[in-house]
């Protein structure tokens, strides 16, 4: 990775790599003047889960939770040739991060428990983890835009928030 990335001819510095997921690497990078996300997707394989084409998948589930009203960052560029997308930087600690320092706030659960009632009646879930959520400003907001149909084992109730306590994350690390 260079020190610079491209969305649509627009150069970005990269500040720092945010973070790999199933689909893609995230980048905090900036044009000079604001902080975005950039995310490249990737084509390495993932034993657990089978994917078609990343990037139309990441653009229709943005679309879907836009719509159902999920707070999450807003889609800003494309760069379909490069398999590129630009989000909005939710500035701060996501509550993995927090969590592991033994922060928890009651709120976010209720946040979360929230969005499922949006979520559970469209017949969706989304990806629970704690390191998928960042609390900004009072509001929890849903950095990732992946989303799937719902199935019980994998909603917040059955399989999510087992994550969202201090002891839990630092057991997931340590394993």
């Amino acid at each position: 990775m260079s020190d610079a990335m491209a969305v649509n001819n627009a150069e970005f510095r990269v500040i720092k790599l945010l973070g790999k997921g199933k689909g893609g690497y995230s980048y905090l990078v900036t044009n000079r003047t604001t902080q975005y996300v950039l995310k490249q997707i990737h084509h390495e394989p993932c034993e657990y889960y089978a994917f078609g084409d990343k990037l139309r998948s990441e653009l229709r589930d943005y679309e879907t939770l836009r719509k159902l009203g999920i707070p999450m960052p807003r889609l800003l560029a494309v760069d379909a040739p490069q398999e590129r997308i630009l989000k909005e930087y939710i500035a701060g600690a996501t509550v993995a991060e927090l969590l592991k320092e033994g922060r928890m706030e009651p709120d976010w659960l209720a946040q979360v428990q929230a969005m499922c009632s949006l979520l559970y009646p469209a017949g969706l879930n989304i990806d629970y983890y704690p390191t998928n959520f960042v609390p900004c400003d009072g509001m929890l907001y849903y950095i990732d835009y992946e989303c799937n149909t719902y199935m019980e084992q994998w909603d917040f109730e059955h399989w999510g928030i087992q994550y969202w306590t201090a002891q839990a994350v630092e057991r997931t690390e340590e394993t």
